[in-house]
């Protein structure tokens, strides 16, 4: 089997400001450190609206349709830009985690990679945050259980910021386990352990500030692995965000390359024990671009060894 990498031009035109972290280079440096790797290559497709409707009510796609500009950018708050090239950006980073999670289910690929932008773990139910507009893992979690009929899910979600849209997409989801990793404190200020979903099926693993991947390491032996092996999901999805790194600029917890690539190799491993070694990953944030690029390179080469 093969991992695949499912991208699309169109995410390289969601430009935000000068000086914005979410910024084009992202992308192009993520891709740019894949290249030369024996993945399967495959085009994001556009998501169906019905697809964003899981998660979504329709009010929340009319404003953000409408909120898109025809030239130069609007600020849908503090951090949440659109630009001319958003919309489609957005539409083919959300199909890029349902085409993956098809590939994977169908038995195409053993595991997935989705490089695409704007990110999503920030975006709520009807509220546009955090550079995200739509929720793209609870999108494919509830592609999951919805379209293939799986019983249980989970996502695992490594960004040093809190996942709070997951949290809030997926909580009253009982047949899905949200976990998430985070600094804190720090934006957005949720992800306290007390918040466990409305079916005990939200696991928040705080850190705390300049704690670094022997930390990191300890809390996901002693919690999130038992966990997992407890709820038997029959898919992991991954939201990859790489800005724990130490060298990250909006944040102070301080991994390595290597602690994502133990972490995703430990993942891989229990998806392997658990679930036939079915994995979607999609990136979140990582916001330094060498230590972006190079931790996106050790995640997918870890996927691609998980799945050969």
């Amino acid at each position: 089997m093969t991992t695949a990498l499912i991208s699309h031009a169109d995410c390289l035109e969601h430009v935000t400001p000068e000086g914005h972290p979410e910024r084009v280079a992202r992308l192009e440096h993520v891709l740019h450190a894949l290249q030369g790797l024996e993945l399967q290559r495959e085009g994001a497709p556009l998501v169906d609206a019905a697809h964003l409707l899981y998660v979504h009510p329709q009010a929340h796609l009319d404003a953000i349709a409408a909120a898109q500009p025809s030239e130069g950018a609007v600020q849908l708050d503090a951090d949440t830009w659109m630009s001319p090239g958003s919309l489609n950006a957005a539409y083919r980073g959300a199909g890029a985690v349902v085409r993956a999670v098809d590939m994977v289910l169908d038995g195409e690929v053993g595991n997935a990679f989705c490089a695409i932008r704007p990110p999503g773990h920030h975006a709520e139910t009807a509220t546009p945050m955090g550079f995200c507009l739509f929720g793209n893992a609870a999108i494919g979690a509830k592609h999951a259980l919805e379209a293939h009929g799986l019983l249980r899910v989970a996502v695992v979600d490594f960004d040093v910021h809190h996942g709070n849209g997951t949290q809030d997409l997926l909580w009253n989801e009982a047949r899905a386990l949200t976990i998430t990793s985070q600094q804190m404190p720090l934006w957005p200020g949720s992800g306290d352990p007390t918040e466990r979903g409305a079916h005990d099926n939200v696991l928040n693993i705080p850190l705390p500030p300049r704690s670094g991947g022997a930390e990191m390491r300890a809390a996901y032996e002693a919690q999130v692995f038992p966990r997992l092996r407890a709820f038997k999901p029959e898919l992991i999805l991954i939201s990859a965000g790489f800005d724990a790194h130490q060298d990250d600029p909006l944040a102070e917890l301080q991994w390595s390359t290597e602690d994502f690539r133990w972490l995703t190799k430990e993942l891989c491993a229990l998806a392997a024990e658990l679930c036939e070694g079915r994995v979607v990953s999609t990136l979140e944030g990582g916001y330094d671009l060498s230590a972006l690029a190079i931790s996106a390179r050790a995640h997918v080469e870890e996927l691609m060894e998980a799945a050969s």
